[in-house]
């Protein structure tokens, strides 16, 4: 950790920094970077990731560049935004300053949008043999492994140690395993007769284990039925409360008592907030979440925020914060923008009042489940609402465009046409 300050200039204006550039800290930035502050955006990463496709990177479907956008494209006309890419190590309150890799940076208001990361719930064997998925890099690992493995297989001749090669577990019946489950079963279906025919598609078994009651829990009863009837159809092997002990030993134990084996365990079950050093215990809260009151200030402090997955602002109605969602963390940082702007005026703030636009699950071609407010649908129409949605909340109109196009073309053709096998390559530079 350095202790040398970060460049940034002053242009005598109050600083908000921002943590983040995912939903939430990218919708602030945008909405404050022609106010009367000075706006500083900080990253591990020099680009905004759009997490709702990540399952399509992972299985070959879009490329990592169609759902990523450069940060400071989308700042280049913003003169008072100021773009670091770092990783923050601590905040200190009293100083009112952040330690980066970079080194140190003051602030006059601090946004913490760090998000979430995958839970384990502290079981160290799933750790480390589980496969998460939530970042771009994850899931271009996840690809390579499937990938990797279906090659292997075509040389492997012990049937046993082919099907631990070509049989997938996805643990956690959610939205993201729903699609991946989903996705997966359309790729055993339609491309590997075609590109790995020496492998019987037929023994290739995807599972997709859930330890509660029903998939989509956070959806309504229909969705959950129809998005389980769409997956069986496929060919996936649902199994609900079942509920994963251990994944080791190339196999995933259950507290049943099962044990299925399968190389690839892609874990979706559950997410928990990024740490953020130097903040008092008592606001951090179940799932390493930050409490904020219904102004997005974090629990005693006057200039600290928090938005996205990693607050939760806790009242009556969400006793444990709404749910850690797209539409949340934008709905706050505009809310929030809206607050910053009126303390310049000397206007009241105005409290966060969170409106449910619905939610929905993609389960593959033609196949979707939509909830809206006062409005539940299925099947075709669904998947089209879900693909107009999702193709409109892609940053840049390249982006929306490569999407399209190649969704156009799997539509018609029943093909992925990025199964690429991409290995890092890192050259040691000698001094």
């Amino acid at each position: 950790m350095s202790s040398v300050k970060v460049n940034i200039p002053h242009i005598g204006k109050p600083r908000i920094v921002i943590l983040g550039a995912g939903f939430g800290g990218l919708t602030l930035a945008r909405k404050m970077a022609k106010s009367g502050y000075q706006v500083v955006l900080i990253d591990r990463n020099n680009y905004h990731q759009f997490q709702p496709l990540f399952y399509q990177v992972a299985m070959a479907g879009l490329e990592p560049s169609s759902i990523s956008f450069p940060l400071r494209k989308v700042f280049r006309k913003n003169k008072n935004v100021f773009i670091r890419i770092t990783t923050v190590t601590k905040v200190d309150t009293s100083s009112k300053q952040i330690y980066t890799t970079l080194g140190i940076l003051s602030y006059d208001h601090l946004v913490i949008g760090i998000g979430a990361d995958t839970n384990f719930f502290g079981n160290e064997d799933i750790a480390k043999n589980a496969l998460p998925m939530k970042s771009v890099s994850e899931a271009l690992y996840l690809r390579n492994e499937i990938l990797n493995d279906y090659e292997r297989a075509l040389s492997t001749i012990d049937y046993h140690d082919r099907q631990e090669l070509i049989d997938i577990v996805i643990v956690g019946g959610g939205p993201t395993g729903v699609e991946v489950a989903g996705a997966l079963a359309e790729m055993k279906k339609f491309i590997i007769p075609k590109e790995y025919s020496e492998i019987d598609y037929g023994e290739i078994d995807i599972y997709l284990l859930q330890g509660g009651s029903r998939l989509l829990p956070g959806m309504s009863e229909v969705a959950s039925e129809k998005a389980k009837k769409f997956l069986t159809g496929l060919g996936v092997i649902v199994k609900t409360n079942t509920r994963v002990t251990s994944v080791k030993n190339k196999r995933v134990y259950t507290k049943t008592g099962e044990e299925i084996p399968a190389r690839k365990v892609i874990w979706a079950a559950g997410i928990c907030a990024n740490k953020l050093e130097g903040l008092n215990d008592d606001v951090i809260v179940n799932g390493r979440r930050i409490k904020v009151n219904g102004y997005s200030q974090v629990q005693g402090y006057e200039d600290i925020y928090a938005i996205g997955d990693v607050a939760a602002m806790i009242s009556e109605e969400n006793p444990y914060g709404h749910p850690q969602v797209a539409q949340v963390a934008i709905q706050q940082a505009k809310n929030l923008a809206n607050n910053f702007n009126a303390k310049l005026k000397n206007k009241p703030m105005t409290e966060f009042e969170y409106k449910d636009l619905g939610s929905m699950a993609t389960i593959g071609k033609n196949k979707a489940v939509v909830d809206l407010p006062r409005l539940k649908f299925q099947g075709f129409f669904a998947w089209l609402v879900w693909l107009v949605v999702h193709l409109f909340a892609l940053i840049g109109t390249k982006n929306k465009l490569l999407v399209f196009f190649n969704w156009l073309l799997n539509y018609f053709t029943y093909d992925q046409s990025l199964r690429l096998i991409i290995r890092p390559f890192k050259r040691k530079i000698k001094d």
